[in-house]
């Protein structure tokens, strides 16, 4: 009996890396633009604001936000993976992490340097853990849901959504400013990209086995 291919736990193996690189770097990447003080992407915006009105860290912010989130889910008829459950607590977690590590920074060109490199990394991390294909994070499954249940454009949701909740954050004391402009304006190019670099290949077809001679 032909013993099995190795090659499908190989590959359930790199989407788990990419998986949890991704959403480690998707915190870290966050963080660098906390540090950086020029402006957040509209949820971080948002989580930002409630951080500084409640006490609460950023990343237990996102955490709680995330988890309330998750359950509008429900109305939805959304599924959840392993990628959205870990999204949840992992992206907060390592943002936390990240922050106690990395001092804020001074001066125009090390944030500027910090913003870009908070982008990028950002961008390469979302290319990473969508391509893993483990189901997506609990704000784009909001975001897919409500398209699919409403009929409206994704793009209208999308920024529906992204635009409540800047202005809720930026009310609450969240920052806005260049670097939110420029995450808004790099994303999604960034996005595409990279999610093609990590899109996983199919697996070659089996070998056909060897003809065996037929007895003279």
């Amino acid at each position: 009996m032909p013993s099995p291919s190795p090659r499908p736990p190989r590959r359930l193996t790199r989407r788990l890396v990419q998986l949890y690189a991704g959403l480690a770097l998707y915190g870290a990447s966050s963080a660098f633009l906390v540090r950086a003080g020029l402006g957040l992407d509209p949820w971080d915006v948002f989580h930002q604001g409630v951080a500084e009105r409640t006490g609460w860290s950023i990343g237990a912010v996102s955490v709680a936000v995330g988890a309330l989130v998750l359950l509008l889910w429900v109305p939805l008829r959304q599924r959840p993976g392993l990628g959205t459950v870990s999204n949840v607590f992992a992206v907060g977690l390592i943002m936390d992490a990240t922050l106690a590590l990395v001092p804020d920074v001074r001066g125009a060109v090390a944030q500027g340097a910090l913003l870009a490199a908070g982008v990028i990394l950002n961008g390469v991390a979302t290319g990473l853990y969508i391509a893993a294909a483990f189901g997506p994070g609990p704000r784009d499954g909001l975001m897919t849901g409500l398209h699919r249940r409403t009929g409206r454009s994704l793009r209208l949701v999308r920024t529906s959504i992204e635009g409540t909740v800047l202005a809720a954050g930026f009310l609450l004391g969240g920052s806005v400013g260049v670097g939110t402009v420029a995450y808004a304006l790099a994303i999604g190019p960034l996005s595409q990209f990279f999610l093609r670099v990590f899109a996983l290949r199919p697996l070659d077809p089996e070998p056909a086995p060897a003809a065996v001679p037929a007895p003279a």
